[in-house]
């Protein structure tokens, strides 16, 4: 076992170099100064003026904020705070040196900017600068609806769009709640220059929206998260209602049930991208679209309802989640409990050989043991990732639990190969067994009896983690009350019969199965990377989503699993090589 781990170790530490690297790879959210800057600009200008009390009340909030947001760690924070005693210190003296003042406020300013350029790196900045360029397009927009100029309209919009599009992962990034808002009303601006007749005040008013929550995001204003526990099934049953609405011809009900859908879609839509790139880009544009068609004088119902219902059904496969059958977790259980089976019935033929059956106590002691010593393992895990899931989010922890699991899969593969042949498992158990008797003490049958039950309970328990977010506690259940039943045959006809299980083909099937499982959980646990925003989403439109296997359109998941077969492929050959070169093994693989 140790050789094998040796020789798959660089691998395993290759997927998790992988997994990490991708984590680091979102941009982390600018922190925000531009009201420091606004308050020391108009500071400025009222020094210049003579107006001392507006400096003194400008700097007052500026200290308030700035304390609140400052890294202590940062020498440019220091000689920010250097540069703001200056200033406080002229306006304590109650003098109207306004010269003097004027340059400390200067001095203050070049401060905070090599501070914002120590906390935001260029790049950020850059990215920041494209967001305020949509506010002269949107005034661009805005001359165009004064003059009644309708033809230009769409050009308007779709200079903006472009902008936009090259701005909002920096706004998603650091606020879903400014990137929904701006969402909401870029597609309420789309609505009201596409319906017919153009409805220019609403175009006027939705731009006016579209303009505050850009500007909020500026400042720093808009709150980090939005309000409500939303997912796709709450789209999709405003979809729904939209689509009997229409039908019933309660046209002002749909139109109301598409807004809320367009509002909530910016919580949920990570789910879709990953799986339905097309799909994800027709939502965007065509429930505008279907709230266009209803908002015209000429309604259009028919058309906006096979437009809602074609979403609706697209939507609908995708809201059940990946998941696991019983099959799933009972494969699990049977693999460790089959391993742990086989130690076990081992130990107790070997005190039979010994003339020392009734000494089977002290192998079942330690078979108990162990069970009692994993319920506890289990209870424990479950308090503290029920503390973490406390204090992130679900789909995060969901994440790098599942890719915890893959590389201990990864390991017990390895260890699997390395005994699916019967010399291997044979020189396994030989050396359990001189173990035990080099300390001539029946404890110590007790003790592998137990380590060889808690290790596989341990396993276990880490692979029930991996899936638990994804099955449902009846399949859960009946796959383990499955598994029990099995083991329980297989273990009462070999500990009573003497029923010899064929070690090779039970060891390269496990084998193949753990692999299978494990490709499986590494795509889910990648996605629900994605999903928490915890690593970017590079969709490939040309590649299918595969439920089954747990196979996701994504560059990130492609990449990852790949290097996983990569892994298991190398794992194989190696095993292969070595065995080959052992003088009488090269039959047994």
């Amino acid at each position: 076992m140790q050789r094998m781990i040796k020789f798959t170790k660089p691998f395993l530490i290759l997927i998790s170099l992988a997994v990490l690297f991708q984590l680091a790879h979102p941009t982390v959210a600018a922190e925000n100064h531009d009201e420091l800057f606004v308050l020391i600009g108009e500071s400025l200008m009222k020094a210049k003026a003579g107006d001392q009390a507006t400096v003194s009340k400008n700097m007052n909030q500026f200290a308030a904020e700035w304390n609140a947001i400052k890294d202590t760690d940062s020498k440019n924070a220091k000689t920010v705070d250097r540069q703001l005693e200056e200033v406080q210190g002229f306006l304590k003296k109650g003098q109207t040196d306004q010269e003097g003042l004027s340059k400390a406020l200067s001095s203050l300013s070049k401060a905070v900017v090599q501070y914002d350029k120590e906390m935001n790196p260029a790049d950020k900045a850059k990215t920041r600068e494209q967001v305020k360029q949509l506010l002269p397009l949107i005034q661009d927009f805005k001359a165009s609806i004064e003059n009644k100029n309708e033809v230009g309209l769409k050009a308007d919009y779709r200079a903006l769009l472009s902008q936009w599009t090259a701005a909002e992962k920096l706004v998603h990034d650091e606020s879903i709640t400014a990137y929904g808002n701006i969402e909401r009303s870029m597609a309420l601006v789309r609505i009201a220059i596409t319906q017919e007749p153009v409805d220019l005040n609403k175009a006027g008013q939705n731009l006016n929206d579209l303009q505050v929550e850009v500007e909020n995001f500026l400042a720093g204003k808009a709150p980090k998260k939005m309000e409500g526990n939303y997912s796709l099934n709450d789209v999709a049953a405003l979809l729904k209602k939209a689509e009997d609405g229409i039908s019933n011809e309660k046209y002002k009900s749909a139109i109301s049930d598409l807004n809320k859908a367009i509002t909530i879609w910016p919580m949920v839509e990570g789910d879709v991208q990953t799986r339905d790139s097309k799909l994800y880009s027709d939502i965007e544009t065509k429930i505008p679209l279907a709230i266009s068609l209803l908002s015209s004088e000429n309604i259009k119902a028919d058309k906006a309802k096979n437009i809602v219902s074609d979403l609706d059904k697209r939507l609908a496969p995708l809201l059940k989640k990946t998941d696991y059958s019983f099959w799933d977790a009972a494969l699990i259980l049977l693999r460790e409990g089959l391993e742990g089976l086989l130690i076990v019935a081992t130990l107790i033929a070997f005190l039979k050989k010994m003339g020392q059956a009734g000494k089977q106590k002290w192998i079942w002691a330690g078979v108990v043991a162990g069970i009692m010593a994993s319920a506890l393992l289990a209870m424990v895990i479950n308090m503290i990732f029920s503390k973490i899931t406390a204090a992130s989010s679900r789909e995060y922890i969901e994440g790098i639990t599942g890719v915890v699991a893959v590389v201990m899969m990864l390991t017990v593969g390895a260890w699997l190969h390395n005994k699916s042949s019967i010399g291997n498992w044979n020189k396994y158990i030989k050396d359990q067994m001189q173990q035990a008797i080099a300390k001539g003490s029946l404890l110590s049958f007790a003790l592998i009896s137990f380590l060889s039950v808690f290790r596989e309970g341990a396993e276990t328990i880490i692979f029930y983690a991996g899936i638990t977010p994804y099955i449902s506690l009846h399949e859960l259940a009946i796959g383990i009350v499955l598994a029990f039943v099995i083991l329980a045959i297989v273990g009462f006809a070999i500990i009573h019969y003497s029923v010899k299980i064929p070690i090779k083909l039970f060891f390269r099937t496990a084998t193949i199965l753990i692999y299978l499982l494990a490709f499986k959980i590494l795509g889910v646990s990648i996605h629900a990377l994605q999903i928490s925003n915890m690593l970017p989403t590079t969709t490939i439109p040309s590649m299918p989503f595969i439920d089954m296997i747990g196979f996701y359109p994504t560059l990130e998941t492609l990449v990852t699993q790949l290097l996983l077969l990569a892994v298991i492929a190398s794992i194989f050959l190696i095993a292969r090589k070595r065995n080959f070169s052992k003088p009488g093994m090269a039959n047994n693989i």
